[in-house]
């Protein structure tokens, strides 16, 4: 017996699995976390990935470690978490409270994680468009090696992180800030053979209080002009000497890697002169300019800052880092006054914290009020979920929000909890044939097992 098919722009394309509970488009931060909360609940799931390798903006724009976070993890992080653990990778460095980890070693953790579960993952498929019927997604369809092809799902999650499915139902969307303007792009890297007690010692010999992290196996450098970070000095005496370009002076920081000693991780160059991320022109040009500043910074490294001696480039992140591109509007658009207001929600289903941290291509500055320690807003569920479309809900830096917002909301411990609500609430869609759209946030807030708050 053949595969089904169904006809699609004039042509017939197979169905290439049988009807799926949960489709996850997109394996990153909160694509695994949905699909292993999905699986949790016992949900036959599906994660389509468009590169072969699970975590996102995490794993292939090398983004680690977790920004600190004092809201309390919640069972997918906890998962996560303790299989790192397992495969000897240490999350804490004992001060902060960062979640430590390495890429290669996520992005593994995440795919058995799924298919321990017994979750399916296709990677190497792009998604391409999607069928609706009546305000619901019956299909979509992704280019695989094979071809065009569709897949049939019940609910469907989009952590495409640029809203890819979202858009193509039908759902609108914003985009930056009041100009247009969206976040700034990094490109980030790793370097090897680097002498990391070396490094160390000489931060201190030029009296560096940034890292305030005691365990010798992590460590973290950084320089901000103006800030009085101690490396200003080199980094100018390498733009005078020709070996930089003011590009490179714009922001520099570096993390240890667990797992991977003498290797760190650069949370730049930031790519200047990309005011939208959403032009693929200009993210195209971003690769290109941002290659050439890795290159000058690799060269810059072992000639000026001790440690660096015998370093060189061991890779370029696969993914840009894009902080920002485009925001549904769902039911709810959080905001800047909901930051402000430690705002609670009755169908509040993930907690945020990180300040607003605006990365900006024009350099404004963004004054709003960081948190004490146990202070958090709430994320709304319907936030998560659109009028437009009743079987579909979002997760990741797209959900619905304004452009301020998003800043804060969109670290990693954050989306990963946002992740585990959608799968919780895909379950109780199932379970209860309600449509995601229709779910009374408030059920999923107390099978998330959070306690009931009022502003």
């Amino acid at each position: 017996m053949g595969l089904r098919t169904i006809r699609y722009n004039e042509r017939d394309i197979p169905v290439i699995s049988d009807k799926v509970e949960c489709i996850v488009v997109g394996g990153g931060t909160g694509g695994a976390a949905a699909a292993i909360s999905a699986l949790e609940q016992g949900l036959k799931t599906l994660v389509v990935e468009k590169t072969i390798s699970l975590g996102g903006t995490q794993t292939n724009s090398l983004v680690s470690p977790m920004m600190p976070t004092h809201v309390e993890l919640r069972s997918v992080n906890r998962i996560i978490t303790e299989r790192l653990n397992q495969e000897g990778i240490v999350t804490s460095d004992g001060t902060t409270t960062c979640s430590w980890f390495n890429v290669e070693s996520l992005s593994y953790v995440l795919e058995q994680l799924i298919t321990e579960r017994g979750g399916q993952l296709l990677y190497d498929a792009n998604l391409v468009d999607c069928i609706r019927e009546q305000g619901r997604i019956t299909h979509i369809v992704v280019n695989t090696c094979g071809g065009l092809a569709a897949i049939e799902g019940g609910t469907f999650v989009d952590a495409t992180a640029d809203a890819v499915l979202s858009r193509l139902a039908g759902v609108p969307v914003n985009s930056g800030n009041e100009d247009g303007h969206n976040q700034q792009i990094s490109f980030r890297f790793e370097m090897g053979g680097i002498n990391i007690p070396s490094l160390r010692s000489f931060m201190r010999s030029l009296g560096d209080q940034f890292c305030k992290i005691d365990d010798p196996e992590f460590y973290e450098i950084a320089m901000v002009p103006g800030k009085g970070h101690v490396l200003e000095p080199l980094f100018r005496q390498g733009l005078a000497d020709g070996v930089l370009t003011e590009d490179e002076l714009r922001y520099f920081q570096a993390f240890t890697q667990p797992g991977k000693p003498s290797v760190m991780s650069f949370n730049c160059p930031h790519v200047p002169g990309i005011a939208q991320t959403t032009d693929p022109i200009m993210r195209s040009q971003a690769v290109t300019k941002g290659r050439s500043m890795i290159r000058r910074l690799v060269r810059f490294l072992p000639r000026y800052i001790p440690g660096f001696e015998r370093s060189y480039l061991l890779k370029e992140a696969t993914q840009l880092g894009i902080r920002e591109s485009y925001r549904i509007v769902g039911k709810y658009v959080l905001n800047e006054e909901d930051y402000i207001r430690r705002a609670r929600f009755a169908d509040g289903i993930a907690r945020g914290d990180w300040y607003i941290d605006v990365h900006s291509v024009l350099k404004e500055m963004v004054e709003k009020p960081r948190y004490a320690c146990g202070e958090y807003y709430e994320i709304p569920y319907r936030s998560l979920i659109t009028r437009e479309i009743s079987n579909l809900i979002a997760v990741g830096r797209h959900i619905s929000s304004t452009f301020l917002m998003q800043a804060s909301l969109r670290i990693q411990p954050t989306v990963r909890d946002i992740g585990e609500a959608a799968g919780v609430a895909c379950a109780y869609s199932v379970r209860h044939g309600i449509e995601l759209n229709e779910i009374d946030g408030t059920e999923i807030k107390k099978l998330l097992g959070m306690v009931e708050e009022t502003a």
